[in-house]
C-alpha cells in the first residue's frame, strides 16, 4: 500500500508559441518537468510532512511517477491575468487526513486566487469535522470561525501571470507533490 509521507508545494510560469511547450516551460520553472505526473484528487494523508521544493526534488529520479494535485491555466490573449493555486487544509489532529484543492482563475490577483483555493480546501475539511456554515446569527458565525482556527491550519501555493504581450501562450501551474 502506497501512502505518501511527505509533500511539497511548487509553482511555475512558462511562455511559448505552442501551448504544450508553454506548459513544459511552467513545469521546468516549478522544477517538476523531468517526471511523469499523475494527477490525483484532494486527500492529504494523515501526518504527511511538508518539505521544501528543493528538498523534495532531491529525492526524485528523472522519469519517476509523481502523484500531484495540479492546478493549471493558460492563455494566449495578451495582457490577460491568469492564476493557478493549490489550497491546503491541515487538521491539527495529526491522525486525521486533510484536503488539497485546486483553483484556476481569470482576472484575479494572486491574493484573491490563493485565498479562494485555501477557503475551498478549508470548506472540504470542515464538512468532515462537522463545523459547517450556518444561516445563524453573527455571534454564531464568529464562534464557527474560532472553532475552525482551533482545528485547522491552511496555506496555499499560487502562481499568477499576465498573458504575453505578443500573444505567446502563457501557462501557470501550482502543484502539491506527494512523496513516498
Amino acid at each position: 500500500m502506497y501512502v505518501p509521507k511527505k509533500v511539497f508545494l511548487t509553482k511555475g510560469v512558462g511562455f511559448h508559441k505552442e501551448k504544450l511547450a508553454s506548459f513544459e516551460m511552467a513545469l521546468r520553472n516549478a522544477k517538476i518537468a523531468p517526471y511523469n505526473i499523475v494527477e490525483v484528487s484532494s486527500i492529504l494523508p494523515p501526518g504527511c510532512a511538508f518539505v521544501s521544493a528543493n528538498e523534495g526534488v532531491k529525492e526524485l529520479t528523472p522519469g519517476q511517477i509523481l502523484h500531484v494535485v495540479l492546478s493549471r491555466n493558460a492563455t494566449n490573449e495578451p495582457n490577460r491575468l491568469i492564476g493557478a493555486s493549490v489550497g491546503v487544509a491541515i487538521p491539527k489532529d495529526k491522525g486525521m487526513y486533510g484536503y488539497l484543492s485546486e483553483h484556476h482563475s481569470f482576472g484575479e490577483n494572486e491574493k484573491k486566487t490563493g485565498d479562494y483555493a485555501e477557503e475551498l480546501a478549508e470548506t472540504m475539511l470542515t464538512t468532515i469535522l462537522d463545523v459547517q456554515e450556518t444561516d445563524s446569527s453573527d455571534s454564531d458565525k464568529i464562534d464557527r470561525v474560532d472553532a475552525i482556527k482551533d482545528m485547522i491550519r491552511t496555506r496555499n501555493m499560487t502562481q499568477t501571470a499576465v498573458g504575453h504581450k505578443n500573444g505567446l501562450w502563457t501557462t501557470v501551474i501550482a502543484a502539491s507533490v506527494l512523496l513516498p
